[in-house]
C-alpha cells in the first residue's frame, strides 16, 4: 500500500524535553519526520507541533495512540487538507548585483508577492509563505532565472478551519 501525507496537530506541555521525547517516539518506530514546527500557544503552558510524515493509512491510528501514551501530549488531531489551513516561510537570499539585476528581480517578484527583507550590494533576501507547492515553485522559478546564495525553509503549520480553538476542551 502506498504511503500517504499524515499532518498531525499536537499539543504538548511547554517544557524542556517534550521535542526530545517526541522525536525519539517517532524514531524508535522508523517513521521519519519530513516537517515539525513547534512553538508556544495562546496558552503558555502549552506547545503546538505539527509534525507531518509519511505512513501507510492502517498506521495512522497507531501513531495517534502511542502520541497520546506520553504524558506531555495533551491531545492529537490529524489535519485534513480540506478541514484545515497551512502554511510555510521561506527565506531565500538571491545573487543581485547591480540595478539591472535588482530590478529584474523585483519584477520577477511581483508575480509571486514575496516580502523584501533585505537588499545589499549583491543580493536580495526575500520573504515569501505559503502552501508547500507554491514555495516549491517559487524557488524553481527563481533558480531557473537567478542564482540562489541561500535559503532557509520552515515546516508546515496548520490550524483547523472554523471557530474554536485547539485548546479549547483541555
Amino acid at each position: 500500500m502506498a504511503e500517504e501525507k499524515l499532518v498531525l496537530s499536537v499539543l504538548v506541555d511547554n517544557e524542556s524535553g517534550v521535542l526530545q521525547r517526541v522525536a525519539s517516539l517517532f524514531s524508535r518506530r522508523s517513521y521519519n519526520i519530513s516537517s515539525l514546527t513547534v512553538s508556544e500557544t495562546e496558552d503558555p503552558a502549552f506547545s503546538r507541533m505539527t509534525i507531518e510524515t509519511y505512513t501507510e493509512p492502517e498506521n495512522v491510528r497507531q501513531i495517534k495512540c502511542q502520541l497520546l501514551k506520553l504524558e506531555i501530549v495533551k491531545k492529537v488531531s490529524e489535519l485534513k487538507p480540506e478541514k484545515s489551513v497551512s502554511s510555510e516561510l521561506l527565506l531565500i537570499k538571491v545573487h543581485a548585483q547591480g540595478i539591472e539585476q535588482k530590478n529584474s528581480l523585483l519584477s520577477f517578484n511581483i508575480r509571486y508577492g514575496a516580502r523584501v527583507l533585505d537588499v545589499s550590494m549583491t543580493t536580495i533576501t526575500l520573504e515569501f509563505t505559503g502552501e508547500g507547492s507554491a514555495i516549491d515553485e517559487f524557488v524553481e522559478e527563481i533558480e531557473k532565472n537567478f542564482e540562489i546564495v541561500e535559503l532557509a525553509r520552515t515546516g508546515v503549520t496548520s490550524l483547523e478551519r472554523g471557530e474554536g480553538s485547539f485548546t479549547d476542551d483541555i
